[in-house]
């Protein structure tokens, strides 16, 4: 029996991907959720094969949610908005529904998870990996959702201090916390605003907002103060670029 989670804020949605899987003898709904929130402690508790996932949704957005996963069961996206279905395929979704759907193109879906399910085992697909690729949406670019413990934050990106690399995770500093995220260095150098954020060294990068002064440290050698007085490294290369962007 495959095991299903649907998760979509809109009801009718909701009902119309339940009528379509009762054509389905080796189908179970085995819960509903509204947001993304609930879609979390929903596969926590259920570890499901598959999740219908709607994109656009209050508080967290779909791509938001599988961030916060450790390891991802199979997705079919399920939206109205077709400007996301390249963003979908890069995060390796089973396919991609556009509201409103048939039962014949559900039923594609439902085939094409059968069919790579025997080949890939794509239950099994950890979720850096799922969504490393994918371009942010509009408000995913103005902040930063993490897990701590059975806590979901949302962290506007002026919140933050700076990002640490640490080993294959990055550790992310605000003024009274820090929080684990699978996410690379890279990645959030490329995300995040050039005209706000800078990688003063390959192991971190400060919000400019927060820097107070730049002092010199040993031979030839610099470190960026920040307001919550922590002392970051700066790298000889990137001295150079950092006072080319202060204009100092």
């Amino acid at each position: 029996m495959i095991k299903v989670i649907i998760i979509d804020d809109e009801p009718l949605a909701r009902s119309i991907i339940i009528e379509y899987i009762k054509t389905f003898n080796d189908i179970e709904v085995v819960a509903e959720c509204n947001n993304g929130y609930e879609g979390i402690k929903s596969i926590t508790q259920h570890q499901p094969s598959l999740i219908f996932l709607d994109i656009q949704m209050p508080k967290i957005n779909g791509f938001e949610m599988l961030e916060l996963l450790p390891k991802s069961p199979a997705v079919i996206f399920t939206t109205a908005f077709d400007e996301y279905a390249i963003k979908a395929f890069e995060t390796h979704a089973i396919d991609y529904l556009l509201k409103p759907f048939s039962k014949e193109r559900f039923t594609i879906a439902i085939q094409k998870y059968k069919s790579q399910t025997l080949i890939d085992n794509v239950s099994q697909l950890p979720y850096n990996q799922f969504v490393s690729n994918a371009i942010k949406q509009p408000e995913e670019k103005n902040r930063i959702v993490v897990k701590k413990g059975d806590d979901i934050r949302i962290i506007p990106v002026e919140e933050l201090y700076y990002i640490e690399a640490y080993d294959d995770y990055v550790k992310i500093f605000t003024k009274d916390e820090s929080y684990l995220k699978k996410k690379t260095m890279n990645y959030y150098e490329q995300v995040l605003d050039n005209t706000s954020f800078f990688r003063v060294h390959r192991s971190y990068i400060i919000n400019l907002n927060q820097l107070t002064k730049i002092e010199s440290f040993e031979k030839n050698n610099y470190i960026a103060i920040l307001k919550n007085q922590k002392q970051i490294p700066i790298s000889r290369n990137n001295y150079s670029k950092l006072k080319t962007l202060l204009e100092i």
